[in-house]
């Protein structure tokens, strides 16, 4: 029995040996395997460090506006007689958009010029009279208060007649027409509203520091998220005289070529203007510029030279960079490198 023990034992012992020393072998294999695993090289791409001489910027925010801009309306009611005019188009000034109807109006003015007329008749006879001492002189002048008189109403009847006619008080293009033809509309209904659009006026307000920065006829460069990378130049037309007091900003007025009417009253616009002069910043792509908790940083390209015989390679090493002011994807680096140093970033 205790032989059979023995036996079992040993058996045990040599099963645990060849486990152990399966998994020692094991071990030594994989730390063999890893001492002689090397980095694989990384594909990157490099870029060149240059100078570029950046300008200060105030930056706004802006409305456009029409330099001319109203809604029209009819100071008299009346009946929608004519439409002359179709939504969206261009006219001159002094065009004729809309008729009321002006039958009555026309007709009262008729008898005034008729007694008008008849006024004038008098009073020239009476002028013809006292020359010869028929008519007195008081005569003559009441005459002549009649003549006026009747002119005067023939004048005001004339301007109501006129009302009925709606024209163009400017050129410019014409928005939705908001009446039908036959509608009876009240003084002050809007018709249409008319806008002048070259030139046009952006508005925007600065901090009252930039005061000492900008000027009238100043470059302003606008650009509006309709025409994304679109570039609008236009110049400074007036700074008002007044601060805010609740905000102490200042406003401006900018005005705009506006040719093909790409810029409409209304539009939200972003504003840049270039003050002071130009700084001269080594600038990287943003994609160079790697941030962490540590601060910015960035890989600079170096030759390692290879030893007798072999080949020279590069090597991208991190360093701690300072950025400064942002252009687009272009960033100003402050410290750290050169022109001519070569910066690197991974490929995706």
């Amino acid at each position: 029995m205790f032989r059979r023990m023995a036996i079992m034992l040993v058996a045990v012992g040599v099963v645990f040996a060849a486990i152990f020393g399966f998994q020692a072998f094991k071990a030594a294999m994989i730390q063999k395997a890893i001492a002689t695993l090397r980095n694989p090289p990384q594909t990157v791409s490099t870029i060149a460090a240059e100078t570029q001489p950046w300008r200060d910027r105030l930056q706004a925010v802006g409305s456009a506006r029409a330099e001319k801009g109203a809604d029209l309306s009819p100071q008299v009611s009346g009946l929608v007689k004519a439409i002359h005019f179709r939504s969206g188009e261009k006219v001159e000034k002094g065009a004729l958009l809309v008729e009321l109807e002006a039958t009555e109006e026309i007709a009262r003015l008729h008898a005034i010029q008729a007694t008008a007329e008849l006024s004038q008749l008098n009073y020239d006879r009476n002028k013809q009279l006292l020359t010869t001492n028929a008519v007195s002189q008081q005569t003559l002048d009441t005459a002549l208060a009649t003549l006026k008189n009747n002119q005067a109403q023939v004048a005001q009847q004339q301007a109501v007649v006129d009302y009925k006619s709606i024209r163009a008080p400017f050129s410019g293009r014409l928005g939705i027409r908001r009446i039908d033809l036959g509608q009876y509309i009240a003084p002050g209904t809007t018709i249409v509203t008319l806008q002048q659009l070259d030139p046009i006026y952006i508005d925007f307000y600065l901090p009252q520091q930039a005061l000492a920065s900008i000027r009238v006829g100043q470059t302003v460069v606008a650009e509006v998220d309709t025409y994304p990378g679109h570039k609008f130049t236009g110049r400074i037309l007036a700074i008002s005289p007044r601060i805010n007091e609740a905000s102490r900003n200042v406003q401006v007025r900018a005005t705009f070529d506006n040719p093909d009417d790409k810029l409409r009253p209304g539009m939200f616009a972003s504003i840049e203007i270039e003050v002071g002069t130009p700084n001269q910043y080594v600038t990287l792509p943003k994609t160079a510029i790697y941030h962490n908790a540590y601060g910015d940083i960035a890989y600079l390209v170096e030759t390692s030279k290879g030893g007798e015989g072999a080949q020279d390679h590069k090597i991208a090493r991190q360093v701690f960079v300072k950025t400064g002011p942002t252009r687009g994807d272009q960033v100003a680096v402050l410290e750290a490198f050169s022109p001519g140093m070569s910066w690197s970033r991974p490929d995706k």
